[in-house]
């Protein structure tokens, strides 16, 4: 037997029970081996009958006798009596009808389940039970239990893993020698054994760190060498010129944040050297990314040389474009900046190519509409990319290639990203924060409300649309679903428009809808020709709209804390005081999460707090298309990676092969793949 075996070739592993283990993606033995539990069940503790307390228990016993039965709707019931020399206990099944015959009398069985009252009686519930040996794998230890699909439960899993024992112990090394002595590792083949089949909880931890640390070395190591590549690459600097710098900021008409003039001096700094600049500005909610960008993109204007920013969504490019447009107007680029999506008309499009060729549209904003063949960018020397982690690898790649050259890359993000989840997965990119919001931004209020409440909500909210507000309504779901019981968009717009605000100009807007019908609603309610405007998150990156004062989030329980953030970001933009009202799912006590969302207002805040909640699919649900890919080491263990991270650079530093460490070469290649920026 070997890692490529066919699970078909286990015993019990028929083509039937083959096709369900291929519903969860595995169908060889190293597949199997790689399938981690997602929990643990402690049985280890082997307790005398007479010392039973109710709880998780596992007792060593001889079965005196065992009966099935029907009752009463089909149901079957079996019954046994097991004993040790301390006394006896009930043991009970559901619907399990073979117990019976299958149970052997009068031989030691380990006996693991739930100790608990039934029926006036305590008894262990549905217990596993294991002839006694020296390796039980589903009794009398800590139980790994899997991820199941119907027809395949953990039993079955633990039983093929059981048969590949011998693969298991053989599992080749994966990271040098001076690593795992250095850092006291277990082995790959220990640390595997332990999670399938545990010892103890002590050593599973061991086990734990083993695997957790190398996801995170392999990461580390893969932008480490991204970055490393990008050094060797160079772009044409960009000179910094302090009396254009002064004239933006003279024109602007506000006063940049300290933060908005560290960055802004951080990203003329890089421009200036021939290596590409890549860098990552973090900016919470209405922290000033638009004006820093466009200061960036300023003095490579000047130089005569061009500027593309790419935006995930129609509306936020159109933004994007009327808002450099403002910022650069007065400086006397206004003529410069055009705007490429796919809903342009034939003919305006076409104009469109012809001025980026031309170099009379230095400053082009778009869509994936920028990487069109027609698109010609040779005197493209800076790109900035909205919102990054919503594109591709290959689309971020397409639109840099258009430059014939490394171009400087500035990314934005309005998602705060927590320092130990920003280093492990964008450790090549430079990061920029800014943690200031321009004077006079206000706070936005947030409460929390019930279900029971709504009748009285809505009549607080319509005070506010007679006075002249707009609405958000957001909901989770687009359509009603039978396997969610959460409010969807359709029906919350025909409920709203029918029922509370049956007086007022309703509007929806979820991604379903065509492009142009999207781009249609969203200028309604941006020219206040709709008083509310149901969506689902789709307006999460969106238009601002000064005057919608007042968000209403459906389902809020079943977003994460960052998303929620997010979506509170969309009002408090205009003069007149926001607030964002979190309606729960039901009655019960808020949650600790919404709670937080109530008394914090930092993204960066909440975002760390999601991360230790939620993980990291909270904060970035489709973060770098499955890049980060962490099933064993936590983010919130900020001492592993810091060792991981360490350990990665001084693999690079001692100029290690990686091409004599197979498995890992492969991984570090998959992951620079897929998290490289260049």
């Amino acid at each position: 037997m070997t890692l490529d075996t066919p699970l078909t070739e286990l015993k019990g592993v028929g083509p039937a029970v083959a096709a369900k283990f291929a519903q969860l993606g595995l169908a060889t033995i190293s597949d199997l081996i790689d399938y981690y539990p997602r929990r643990y069940d402690d049985y280890s503790a082997v307790t005398p009958i007479a010392q039973l307390k109710p709880g998780a228990v596992t007792i060593e016993a001889v079965i005196k006798q065992a009966v099935g039965r029907y009752v009463r709707r089909g149901m079957h019931i079996t019954e046994a009596v097991a004993s040790d020399d301390s006394g006896s206990v009930r043991l009970v099944w559901f619907n399990q009808p073979y117990r019976a015959a299958a149970l052997k009398t009068n031989q030691p069985y380990y006996i693991s389940g739930q100790f608990e009252l039934s029926h006036q009686h305590l008894q262990i519930m549905n217990p596993s039970t294991e002839l006694v040996s020296e390796f039980p794998i589903n009794t009398a230890r800590i139980i790994p239990i899997y991820r199941e699909t119907k027809g395949l439960n953990s039993r079955q899993i633990r039983a093929a893993l059981k048969q590949a024992l011998s693969v298991i112990r053989t599992i080749p090394e994966t990271l040098p020698t001076w690593i795992i002595d250095e850092q006291k590792l277990l082995s790959r083949a220990e640390a595997l054994m332990t999670m399938h089949f545990p010892e103890s909880a002590e050593r599973l931890t061991e086990a734990r760190r083993r695997l957790g640390f190398e996801e995170v070395f392999q990461l580390s190591l893969a932008s480490l060498m991204n970055k490393l590549e990008i050094a060797g690459e160079q772009a044409p600097p960009v000179k910094f010129e302090e009396t254009v710098a002064k004239d933006f900021v003279k024109h602007l008409p506000f006063r940049p944040t300290d933060a908005q003039r560290k960055v802004v001096w951080q990203i003329y700094q890089d421009m200036q050297r021939t290596q590409p600049m890549n860098r990552l500005v973090e900016g919470d909610v209405g922290s000033g990314k638009t004006v820093v960008a466009a200061m960036a993109a300023l003095m490579v204007l000047h130089h005569g040389h061009q500027v593309a920013l790419m935006a995930p969504t129609e509306i936020l490019a159109r933004q994007h474009a009327a808002t450099i447009y403002s910022l650069l107007a007065p400086l006397g680029y206004g003529d410069s900046v055009g705007l490429l999506v796919g809903s342009l008309p034939a003919a305006q499009k076409k104009r469109a190519h012809a001025a980026i060729t031309s170099g009379d549209i230095r400053f082009i904003v778009g869509t994936h509409a920028l990487i069109q063949d027609a698109v010609d960018l040779q005197n493209l020397e800076l790109i900035i990319i909205d919102e990054q982690h919503r594109f591709g690898v290959d689309q971020r790649k397409s639109l840099m290639a258009k430059a014939g050259h490394m171009p400087h890359v500035l990314n934005l993000t309005a998602t705060p990203i927590p320092r130990s989840l920003a280093l492990t997965l964008y450790g090549e990119l430079d990061i920029s924060i800014l943690d200031e919001k321009p004077a006079g931004r206000q706070t936005i209020k947030t409460e929390i409300s019930s279900p029971n409440s709504r009748k009285q909500l809505y009549a607080k909210i319509d005070e506010e649309l007679e006075a002249g507000r707009q609405l958000y309504v957001v909901c989770p779901l687009v359509a009603e679903s039978a396997s969610l019981e959460a409010e969807a968009a359709e029906k919350t717009y025909e409920t709203l428009r029918k029922g509370a605000f049956k007086h007022r100009r309703v509007g929806l807007l979820h991604g379903q809808m065509k492009s142009d019908a999207k781009q249609h609603v969203m200028q309604q309610f941006v020219a206040h020709e709709l008083d509310v405007l149901v969506a689902t998150t789709v307006i999460e990156v969106g238009v601002d709209v000064p005057n919608a004062s007042i968000m209403l989030i459906e389902n809020a329980d079943r977003f994460g804390l960052s998303q929620l953030h997010q979506l509170r970001g969309r009002i408090g933009r205009g003069e007149h005081q926001s607030t964002c009202y979190l309606m729960m799912s039901d009655s019960s006590a808020p949650t600790r999460r919404l709670r937080a969302m109530e008394r914090i207002t930092d993204g960066f805040r909440l975002a760390e707090l999601d991360l230790e909640l939620r993980g990291p699919g909270a904060i970035y649900g489709t973060m770098q298309h499955g890049a980060l890919d962490l099933r064993v080491a936590k983010l919130t263990d900020t001492k592993l990676i810091a060792t991981a991270r360490s350990s990665a650079q001084k693999f690079i530093d001692s100029k290690e092969n990686l091409l004599q460490y197979k498995q890992l070469s492969t991984h570090v290649s998959r992951l620079r793949a897929v998290t490289n920026l260049n």
